[in-house]
């Protein structure tokens, strides 16, 4: 019997922690304040992250808290005391790049399984069994890796070790994410947390005698993004990577929003569990799961280097934007039976709508139902025509049924 690989899924808040969960997540990400590589991020309070290990448990869902900065002497003594507040909250993993941050996660909390993250470069068998023998439970794979050389990693490694590949989301200009590039140009270290993206930027040739004359690198009149990559989808190829034996399948996208992670979480979820029932259904439903992962923001997509190296085509030379098929609108928190407002939900809201206008109901189990706003009225009891002002709290009135963690969207 074919083993199911944990889906593994980013949540930058505790909004998106429970979302990742009820959409179909094994197992979610997170980051604290401090010492995870999305600075950038909203990120967890240390209740927040109480509170989110707590609900991932309750649903039978693991939670792992990054702390996978490459660490200068100044972050060690602060490291030691985060460790020790981490230890109380019972979280089932760290992912941790370096070393001696390592080497403080076995002596603070030896209890909580170590993880190595793909920013440690792992690209062998003879990295993966030397994590293993220092006491790593999991390492994460670099992302220049083929799927024939993670074949051979898993052929060549304990059994017990497991391992972890990145199949979806953002792909980095640098070797498995190490970059200097912002640092150089923003003083913002990039292998510290305050990545600037400069890998998205338009960038144009100067010769050094002629300093004032900036000459474009182009493909046609709008210029070149010569660093921007594509973004990593591997839904059409679910049974290569089950078949090849990595444990634990991972979305990237800590900075993304609930909608997003609902998508990715509910498509991958599907696509596993349709080609662990049976090959066939899972080749039926291709084209719902390329529909429904081309519904959250992207920039186009490629398999990265998962059968070999990439070529001209893996990168977007004409812009930096996203492809966006819908927008986020607000996640349902509650479905009011009884009171003044039966028959409203209440949610904040993300993104305008107005009464009378036709939007989805996205739910975990794959539904997607278009529905009217029938009513909107704010916490003082006033009623609306449209919600401009982003997170105000309403009860809204649909002509189709929602209930809590639903989420609402609209087509662009």
């Amino acid at each position: 019997m074919r083993k199911s690989p944990e889906l593994l899924v980013p949540a930058g808040s505790l909004e998106v922690l429970k979302t990742a969960v009820i959409f179909g997540a094994d197992a979610v990400y997170i980051g604290g304040a401090s010492f995870g590589l999305r600075a950038k991020a909203k990120n967890f309070t240390g209740e927040e992250m109480r509170t989110g290990i707590e609900f991932a448990h309750q649903q039978g869902a693991k939670v792992y808290i990054t702390a996978n900065i490459l660490a200068h002497n100044r972050d060690i003594p602060e490291v030691r005391r985060y460790f020790q507040e981490i230890k109380e909250m019972g979280p089932d993993g760290l992912i941790i790049a370096d070393p001696g941050v390592f080497q403080i996660a076995l002596e603070e909390c030896p209890e909580i399984e170590r993880h190595i993250s793909t920013q440690a470069n792992n690209t062998n068998v003879a990295t993966f069994d030397f994590w293993h023998k220092m006491g790593a439970s999991r390492v994460v794979t670099a992302r220049e890796l083929t799927l024939d050389e993670i074949k051979e990693i898993r052929a060549n490694v304990s059994k017990e070790l497991e391992i972890e590949t990145f199949v979806h989301g953002a792909m980095c200009i640098s070797y498995s994410g190490r970059c200097l590039l912002s640092n150089y140009f923003t003083n913002r270290d990039a292998n510290r947390g305050a990545c600037t993206h400069p890998c998205r930027w338009k960038y144009y040739l100067v010769e050094e005698t002629r300093p004032n004359e900036f000459m474009p690198v182009y493909e046609n009149e709008r210029g070149t993004y010569i660093f921007n990559a594509k973004d990593l989808c591997m839904i059409a190829h679910i049974p290569a990577l089950i078949e090849s034996g990595i444990d634990s399948f991972k979305i990237e996208g800590r900075m993304k929003n609930a909608l997003y992670v609902a998508t990715v979480a509910r498509t991958y979820r599907k696509a596993i569990d349709d080609y662990l029932q049976k090959p066939e259904i899972y080749e039926r439903n291709m084209p719902w799961y390329q529909e429904q992962i081309a519904n959250c923001t992207y920039r186009q997509f490629t398999t990265g280097f998962f059968f070999g190296n990439q070529d001209e085509n893996a990168q977007i030379y004409n812009q930096n934007t996203y492809e966006k098929n819908y927008t986020y609108l607000g996640i349902v928190e509650e479905y009011l039976e009884a009171g003044e407002y039966a028959g409203f939900i209440f949610l904040e809201q993300r993104n305008k709508f107005s009464v009378g206008e036709t939007i989805e109901i996205m739910k975990p189990d794959g539904q997607n139902i278009k529905t009217k706003v029938q009513g909107i009225i704010n916490e003082a009891g006033e009623e609306q025509e449209s919600c401009p002002h982003s997170k105000q709290k309403l009860f809204v009135k649909l002509d189709q049924a929602a209930v809590q963690y639903d989420i609402l969207r609209r087509a662009e």
